[in-house]
């Protein structure tokens, strides 16, 4: 993932209007994929298939996606492009564990432009995840190109070199993987304590104070291993 896009052109531009088509065209492709695949199953799905639903060309599909996969899972790439974007936001004397909790909070909360993982459909997609050796794959990609991104912004809030200095990739996988760990559970149905399914961003929260919580005993040399219920 790049961290800056170019310009926009104006609006009403002949290159503005092709863009908007081109993303038209994006958007019914991954929506295709996600129906057929919920439909059918990964197996059965093929990329003429995808094409065919989004009245558009194989050769179209391949402009705009590697595979099936990549295509059903670009809600993903849009959401963590919002995280970062997101994060670049944040006040810079912000501790940066912090900031990129804050990041994923604000993108779960911005009315704007809603986390796209929260639709029921798209949930059922990441629930397949486990089951479905390619469409993990395609994920991990997504996911890695992303932190990739984050830990480049953390260095720059930092001050530092993401390249020496290890920081940026600690506070990058500790918050990644806190969010990955929350909507592993979420997409398995997670529920809260009253047997009621769990609202991802509760989830997120609580995850992300057992982060905080779990680091503070280390730090002190105290466990919470002592503290559970048998």
């Amino acid at each position: 993932m790049t961290a800056t896009q170019p310009p926009e052109p104006p609006s009403g531009t002949p290159e503005d209007r092709r863009r908007r088509r081109a993303l038209r065209t994006r958007t019914a492709l991954a929506a295709a994929a996600v129906e057929l695949i919920l439909e059918r199953g990964l197996a059965e799905t093929t990329v003429e298939a995808i094409a065919e639903r989004a009245d558009v060309t194989r050769r179209t599909f391949s402009r705009h996606f590697t595979g099936k996969e990549d295509a059903a899972l670009d809600f993903v790439r849009l959401d963590v492009d919002h995280i970062n974007a997101l994060l670049r936001e944040r006040p810079p004397e912000e501790p940066a564990l912090l900031a990129y909790r804050r990041a994923v909070e604000c993108w779960l909360a911005d009315p704007a432009n809603p986390a796209r993982h929260v639709r029921p459909d798209l949930r059922r997609l990441l629930a397949l995840l486990e089951s479905e050796p390619a469409l993990f794959a395609a994920y991990e990609r997504i996911r890695v190109d992303a932190q990739e991104e984050s830990i480049r912004i953390i260095a720059g809030r930092l001050g530092t070199d993401d390249l020496r200095d290890v920081r940026p990739a600690v506070v990058v996988d500790a918050g990644a993987g806190v969010l990955t760990a929350a909507l592993r559970l979420w997409a398995r149905g997670s529920a809260d304590h009253d047997g009621a399914a769990e609202d991802l961003s509760a989830l997120v929260g609580r995850a992300y104070d057992a982060l905080t919580t779990e680091a503070a005993s280390a730090a002190t040399g105290t466990g919470t291993a002592a503290h559970q219920t048998p």
